[in-house]
């Protein structure tokens, strides 16, 4: 299975869970109301509690789907779920999905009227999610959506392979050189989709990993991680004093494969 397919079933299963809690929601209204039909009272049970239940999970799984796919929504999809941390009271324009979760809803007055409808915001918070979420169907269909970088990702798969059939066979250099070029290209790419540039015609993994550190996309720790994997590049493309060790091969191709499977 491709990563482009991988996408599309990952993006399938999230929308039919996604649905399912909606049902949930739907069925939960209609019973408050008193107008949940004879027919759906089975179904409704057996969704009851879907999105307590579900909601973690698709929001954790949904996020990481978005941020591959159609990252200038992400922010928006994460603020519904929870608020920015600078809100001073809790009313009907700062409840959110995160609340609910949690056990909190709207207080009442003196005649017993809740000052806000929570369970009407958390639908409606919810449902927008869901929507971002199905919009990304279309993105696999248009034109204007660029397959470069699952492609690319298919082939860094198959280059990684590659490298540690080499280490299998004791071309310990080989299967180094194989794993930078993997890194390096990988690095650019995450460079252009934060729109950092770099002035030197031919970068190195040492210059795409400063920049983007420097640039906010890299915390610290990773930095050092990308900055050790160079370093035993280098060894395996350059230093002729000694031979690079299995072991320091093998962190390589390891450490290359995470990041191009997380960093983006």
């Amino acid at each position: 299975m491709s990563n482009l397919d991988r996408y599309k079933s990952d993006l399938e299963n999230l929308i039919q869970l996604g649905e399912k809690m909606e049902l949930d929601l739907t069925f939960r209204h209609l019973k408050k109301q008193g107008e949940l039909d004879e027919n759906h009272k089975e179904t409704a049970k057996k969704v009851n509690g879907s999105i307590e239940k579900e909601y973690q999970r698709w929001f954790t799984e949904s996020c990481a789907v978005i941020k591959q796919l159609l990252p200038d929504r992400l922010a928006e999809f994460e603020q519904l779920y929870k608020s920015d941390g600078k809100r001073k009271e809790i009313n009907s324009t700062t409840y959110n999905i995160q609340d609910w979760l949690n056990g909190i809803r709207a207080g009442s007055n003196a005649f017993r009227e809740k000052y806000y409808d929570d369970f009407t915001i958390v639908s409606m918070r919810f449902r927008t999610q869901l929507a971002i979420l199905k919009s990304l169907e279309s993105r696999f269909e248009s034109s204007l959506f660029d397959i470069k970088q699952f492609v690319q990702a298919d082939l860094f798969d198959s280059e990684l392979d590659a490298a540690r059939e080499l280490i299998k066979h004791g071309f310990l250099r080989g299967a180094g050189a194989i794993a930078g070029v993997v890194l390096e290209k990988h690095l650019g790419q995450v460079a252009d989709n934060h729109n950092v540039k770099t002035r030197k015609k031919n970068p190195t993994i040492s210059d795409f990993n400063d920049l983007l550190k420097n640039g906010g996309v890299l915390d610290v720790p990773s930095w050092r991680q990308i900055q050790r994997l160079g370093d035993i590049r280098n060894l395996c493309d350059h230093n002729k004093e000694r031979e690079p060790k299995k072991e320091e091969v093998e962190e390589l191709v390891d450490g290359v494969e995470k990041f191009t499977k997380s960093l983006f």
